[in-house]
């Protein structure tokens, strides 16, 4: 055997499991500590170990401070935000694009589209429920310091009906100059991808140009959450326990619980009802045929991985037929990733409660929408809609340090949940296949009830 064999790398995911181990149990060290130096008297050595690792060095009182760890957990969560606007419009410009414009696929398309967004809505609406219940029964509550929650705390003083107003832009390089105009960027975005779409080839040079960055940013952000991640998320983490202690660790079981259960009980409910509903045919033989599809697709965690399992058992298995199945399903692979809204829905809420801010329907409303827009053009780069939860809270202005430490810790405990989901969002594609393909009458159904 040659010496010269190289390593696996290890992977992203035990790289964050490591850092999150790790940030916990120093994070658990240092509160302990900090406890006892206080409680010993020598409250002054703790001073001096929090301006060298923890203090926020833009606070008033951090001006001679160090702040190791939170500059780095900063640099790490500004790399993030450098990304949202230009993920947003190349992404969603992107996928509106793709749509075929010819006379029958117009009409899958139309049908497709629908499918997805009924499913999308569907999803959102039932996540909701379920996220605003566990914040009512208190599971997301968590005491953090006054000064950390009172700028979040004002933000939501606003009439939600100029959320439409500022939905479009006056100025799009206005639009394009914050991460608080997510709104503006998203219907600017659509309206440049449905554009393209109606020129056609005419478009192809500003396609090529948005495809190219579009892998600008996926290459960035892959970098940035690979290389850099699991050093930040160990920071932060560390930072969060030692400052604000160990009142964070049952909102977050909470969070990852009800948002599992939610998505597992949504893939065997929704489908096989909208199955049901739209074509009368036995949900019950869908499940069973599709059920490994969704195995796979938790394994793997990729809507991509899933494409060619997913293809043969909706063509040889469910009866669809192969032209429309090529345009649904990478159509889905590409638009439909309504289980990262229904992650969202809880994240945000999980967020939001965690940093004092009082969530409303009317947020969660506002939650649903960008989620949904923001999902249609989710990439494929590790835990892309976990990345996509700073698009979601800079569009409601829930962006304070609080805020940025709940995400930070949803970040790094979110493997799970993004496993999960992706059941939910491959499941979804063979669904509006089947409903699609029934709809068309190009459905066989012999080999479906086969």
């Amino acid at each position: 055997m040659s010496n010269t064999t190289k390593k696996q790398p290890m992977s992203v995911v035990k790289k964050m499991m490591i850092a999150l181990v790790g940030g916990l149990l120093v994070g658990i060290a240092f509160l302990l500590l900090r406890e006892q130096l206080i409680s010993s008297g020598n409250e002054g050595a703790w001073t001096i170990l929090n301006k060298i690792l923890f203090q926020d060095i833009t606070a008033e009182d951090g001006v001679s401070a160090i702040g190791l760890f939170y500059i780095i957990g900063q640099l790490f969560m500004r790399g993030l935000q450098l990304a949202i606007v230009p993920l947003v419009l190349v992404s969603l410009s992107l996928a509106m694009c793709s749509i075929s414009s010819s006379t029958k696929l117009g009409r899958i398309a139309g049908r497709t589209l629908i499918g997805f967004f009924l499913f999308y809505v569907c999803g959102a609406f039932l996540a909701g429920i379920v996220a605003y219940a566990v914040k009512l029964a208190g599971f997301f509550n968590v005491t953090l310091p006054s000064e950390a929650v009172t700028d979040a705390a004002t933000l939501d003083a606003f009439n939600p009906l100029a959320t439409i107003v500022n939905a479009v832009p006056s100025n799009i390089a206005a639009a394009f100059s914050s991460n608080n105009s997510i709104l503006a960027v998203v219907v600017v975005a659509i309206i440049i991808g449905l554009c393209m779409n109606a020129l056609g080839e005419k478009a192809d040079p500003l396609k090529k140009v948005l495809e190219s960055v579009n892998e600008i940013i996926q290459l960035y952000l892959t970098f940035l959450i690979n290389k850099v991640g699991p050093i930040a998320i160990f920071c932060l983490i560390s930072r969060t326990f030692a400052i604000y202690g160990t009142e964070y660790l049952a909102p977050a079981a909470a969070y990852i619980v009800a948002a599992m259960v939610t998505l597992f009980v949504l893939v065997v409910t929704i489908y096989p009802i909208g199955i049901w509903l739209t074509t009368k045919m036995n949900p019950i033989k869908f499940i069973k045929k599709i059920a490994k599809v969704g195995v796979f697709g938790f394994s793997t965690n990729s809507s991509a991985a899933c494409l060619p399992l997913n293809t043969r058992t909706c063509i040889d298995e469910l009866g669809c037929s192969e032209e429309i199945t090529s345009f649904v399903l990478p159509t889905g692979m590409t638009i439909n990733m309504n289980g990262t809204t229904v992650m969202h829905m809880f994240a945000a809420t999980f967020i939001a409660t965690s940093a004092g801010i009082d969530v409303t329907p009317a947020n969660l409303a506002t939650i649903a929408f960008l989620s949904i827009c923001a999902a249609m053009g989710c990439p494929a780069i590790p835990i892309a809609g976990t990345t996509l939860i700073v698009t979601i809270l800079s569009g409601l202005g829930w962006t304070s340090d609080a805020c940025m430490i709940a995400y930070a810790l949803v970040v790094a405990i979110n493997r799970p949940v993004e496993m999960a989901l992706l059941p939910l969002n491959v499941i979804g594609d063979a669904t509006v296949n089947v409903i699609v393909n029934a709809k068309e009458k190009e459905l066989d159904k012999e080999k479906y009830n086969s």
